[in-house]
């Protein structure tokens, strides 16, 4: 028997052994070099591998990127309803800040009023700058009857508040009533100077002052003068501040004075008003 075949498998075996050895030391990761085979890899495979990693990236950023136009879209929805809050959050603080001059005068005058005054919001008004026609919320069911005095709230000039007169109410329904105000041209009113008790007649005109004529031709009436109504056939309830005497014109001796008037109230921002029942100011009396 020769000398390989009677020693065959302890070749094999430490032949094995020795590439095992081998491999271990050539893959060993303290190795300062690479052998040229990895070498030669490694420069194949690097372009390839750089390739797929930028497309991997890519792709990652893009699916990120998704996800936060996903995140940036629900976030800007509920940035706009926040933003929608606070404008009519602001929008209601500027409305009662606008409104504040006019609702302190309202509850300085229920504290010292005469009358039984009835509240109410105006809801609708006939097109144009003026508050000559308007409609309110109050009607039948609240006690408003046709006929009954309407007033707001102004300060004098003397810094009381007290009623200015705003018109009369004309037609009324079961929840609405219909105003017509005294700088309506088809609403008359008779009045008093409060400093001589001269009286005369007055009309609204289209610029939303009032025009009037004294029936004493001699009145002693001057710009300035505090107008009221006086009650005279009864269509408004007497003593209600109408506004002050800005013009008196006296063309001859023999015509009568007319006088031009500022009215007390605003007729451009009516918001609310109170109603006067004529029919129990009357009873009063």
């Amino acid at each position: 028997m020769s000398f390989f075949k009677k020693y065959k498998n302890r070749m094999i075996v430490t032949l094995v052994a020795i590439i095992l050895i081998v491999i271990i030391g050539v893959t060993n990761k303290d190795r300062i070099s690479l052998s040229q085979g990895e070498k030669f890899i490694g420069n194949v495979l690097t372009p390839i591998q750089k390739i797929f990693y930028s497309i991997s990236q890519k792709s990652l950023n893009f699916f990120e990127g998704l996800k936060d136009i996903g995140n940036l879209k629900e976030e800007n929805e509920q940035l706009k309803l926040k933003i929608a809050e606070l404008e009519e959050e602001n929008r209601h603080y500027e409305d009662l800040i606008g409104k504040s001059p006019y609702l302190k005068e309202e509850a300085e005058l229920l504290k010292n009023t005469t009358y039984n005054l009835k509240s109410a919001n105006v809801i609708g008004k006939e097109p144009g700058n003026w508050f000559d026609r308007f409609v309110i919320d109050k009607g039948l069911k609240d006690g408003i009857n046709k006929g009954d005095t309407v007033v707001q709230a102004i300060t004098k000039d003397d810094n009381i508040i007290g009623e200015g007169m705003v018109g009369r109410v004309v037609e009324v329904g079961d929840n609405w009533a219909k105003v017509i105000s005294i700088i309506d041209e088809n609403n008359k009113i008779s009045f008093k100077s409060i400093r001589t008790q001269d009286g005369g007649m007055i009309s609204g005109n289209v610029g939303g002052m009032l025009n009037g004529y004294l029936f004493d031709t001699k009145a002693d009436i001057m710009k300035g003068d505090k107008l009221f109504t006086s009650g005279l056939g009864g269509i408004f309830v007497k003593d209600i501040y109408i506004g002050k005497v800005t013009e008196v014109i006296k063309r001859d001796e023999n015509l009568m004075k007319n006088i031009e008037i500022e009215p007390a109230v605003d007729f451009k921002k009516l918001y609310k008003v109170f109603i006067i029942s004529n029919e129990m100011v009357e009873g009063l009396n």
